[in-house]
């Protein structure tokens, strides 16, 4: 048994060698992404894990249906960057990870934390000795509304932490569950959005939530609202986002993504230019918190996606099935 494993960084190889132990399969190690430069690479293997940043399209589908490859497995939770549907139809079975929701949840109430705080001016004026105190008073989370969008693991997960805050949380959710109603109050998305102080998203990244925050959904919040976005950047129209700071609609900032981060974020692009100009403009305002795509980045969780996927192509390859198979039924 044989797997090409793309794009691996070297915080993920010593749970590689981990799994080695444990399966009878050999694993070609491949520093680069999967690409039609870098598929050759694959011939023989049985399987193939990736990253997100590659982008797994109907030609590259092809091609491993050329070379007998069978099975994908994607070391993340999201999976926009595989075409689900060609890859079904030409009978290419896909997997993902997952991993314990808490290391995003603790990170989603940092970053709320920081920007209800104005962490960021203070980090900076204590740097240049600057210990003034003026325009860096804050809000305490207890006496704020806290709209979660989704209540799935991490949303649900990121509820339990705000218990602790004694704040009010509201949440919405097309599917209901019984036990978040114990602690939060479940709206419609027109409430959420007009009565939210703090608005963290949670949601998949489906055509239905593709800029689900846009000029439109903004003008319907708070004055002041705070935006947290730990779940893909693609949720936010970012031009909508910038417009929204600078009429100070929007009083806080906190991202770990951006829409376009592709082919930027995990990467070293210090002596790059960067095409990017939302992301170099919005980066600069004071009340803007943004980290690199690092909120599911803990030991527990790399662990737990590595092995997810090694174990979820060795399943596909001895039964044909996977725990973590996708359809796009």
């Amino acid at each position: 048994m044989k797997i090409a494993a793309y794009d691996v960084r070297e915080d993920e190889k010593i749970y590689f060698e981990e799994i080695i132990k444990q399966l009878d399969l050999e694993i070609v190690y491949i520093d680069e992404i999967l690409s039609m430069d870098t598929i050759e690479l694959a011939k023989n293997c049985d399987g193939v894990s990736i990253l997100g940043h590659s982008q797994i399209d109907s030609t590259i589908l092809n091609k491993l249906k050329d070379l007998n490859i069978k099975y994908i497995s994607t070391r993340t939770v999201g999976y926009n960057h595989i075409d689900l549907e060609y890859a079904n139809k030409i009978g290419i079975k896909v997997s993902n990870s997952n991993y314990p929701p808490s290391g995003v949840a603790e990170y989603t109430v940092m970053l709320m934390l920081m920007s209800s705080r104005n962490y960021k001016q203070a980090m900076f004026r204590g740097n240049v000795n600057d210990y003034s105190l003026a325009g860096l008073r804050g809000k305490e989370i207890k006496d704020l509304t806290v709209g979660v969008i989704g209540s799935g693991k991490i949303g649900c997960a990121v509820i339990d932490i705000l218990q602790g805050f004694g704040c009010k949380i509201i949440v919405y959710d097309k599917f209901i569950k019984e036990e978040i109603k114990l602690k939060a109050e479940y709206v419609d998305l027109e409430t959420l959005y007009k009565d939210s102080d703090v608005i963290t998203l949670h949601t998949p990244l489906l055509k239905e939530t593709y800029h689900m925050i846009n000029k439109e959904t903004i003008n319907k919040m708070k004055d002041g609202v705070i935006l947290i976005n730990c779940a893909r950047g693609e949720l936010m129209d970012i031009e909508a986002v910038i417009e929204g700071i600078e009429e100070k609609k929007i009083g806080a900032l906190g991202l770990d993504v951006i829409e376009n981060e592709e082919g930027i974020y995990h990467k070293d692009r210090r002596t790059d230019i960067l095409i990017n100009r939302q992301m170099a403009y919005i980066r600069q305002f004071p009340n803007v918190t943004m980290t690199q795509h690092i909120a599911f980045y803990t030991d527990t969780a790399v662990k737990s996606m590595v092995t997810c996927s090694v174990k979820s192509l060795v399943d596909f390859i001895n039964t044909g099935k996977s725990e973590l198979e996708i359809t796009n039924n």
